[in-house]
């Protein structure tokens, strides 16, 4: 009998600690670590560097395709852009953090990453991953609405914006939250029969515990 394979969606807001979790949830299950985020990130740097503003993607990317592939290194699945890929300092500076929510709300750029981010089941599967942890800001409502388990992280602003700094980041988290969440277009929202947890007054480790709790009572 062939191992469980899970599929598991991971939702919340900036400084939440989605990443640190999905990392932790990948190495305790052998799961494939999709961070969506960059894919947005990796994104709006592309459509910098072709000095197009938010209110000029749709029009550009109606007209022209961007080839995306993926590239599995340590567990994590990376998006390469026309056969390039992005440092993370480059996906997290300053610019793109101010910029990357006005570009994800545009109907183009998620249209752009719907097909590729649902194919990373089979991404999991063809690298024997035994399931996939993807994080994001839609994963439970719209990529993924059938996945095994979903989640969602949440926290006080304040700690949130502490956490940025001692990363060395400035996020505007106020002003991504109010973006994220009221825009049009699949809006950051718990979906339904998620897993709701407060991670501001638990560490990492206490987090994914909670959550392999609940992964292994999955029938």
């Amino acid at each position: 009998m062939s191992p469980r394979f899970y599929v598991v969606a991971l939702d919340g807001g900036a400084g939440t600690g989605k990443s640190t979790t999905a990392h932790s949830l990948s190495r305790a299950l052998n799961l494939m670590h999709v961070d969506t985020g960059s894919h947005y990130r990796a994104i709006t740097r592309a459509l910098l560097d072709l000095n197009l503003a938010p209110e000029d993607a749709d029009e550009y990317l109606n007209k022209n395709s961007l080839p995306l592939k993926t590239e599995v290194i340590d567990g994590r699945s990376c998006l390469l852009i026309d056969g390039a890929g992005f440092e993370k300092s480059v996906l997290r500076s300053p610019e793109i953090n101010e910029a990357v929510s006005d570009f994800s709300s545009r109907a183009s750029v998620r249209e752009l990453l719907f097909d590729y981010q649902r194919s990373q089941v089979e991404v999991a599967r063809e690298n024997n991953f035994d399931g996939l942890v993807m994080e994001g800001r839609d994963i439970g409502t719209v990529i993924l609405p059938d996945a095994d388990l979903k989640i969602f992280l949440e926290a006080d602003s304040f700690i949130r914006a502490n956490r940025r700094k001692k990363d060395g980041e400035s996020d505007q988290i106020s002003n991504r939250d109010q973006k994220d969440t009221t825009r049009k277009i699949a809006p950051l929202v718990p979906a339904n029969g998620c897993v709701r947890i407060d991670t501001g007054l638990l560490g990492i480790e206490e987090v994914t515990n909670s959550i392999l709790e609940v992964i292994e009572k999955l029938p």
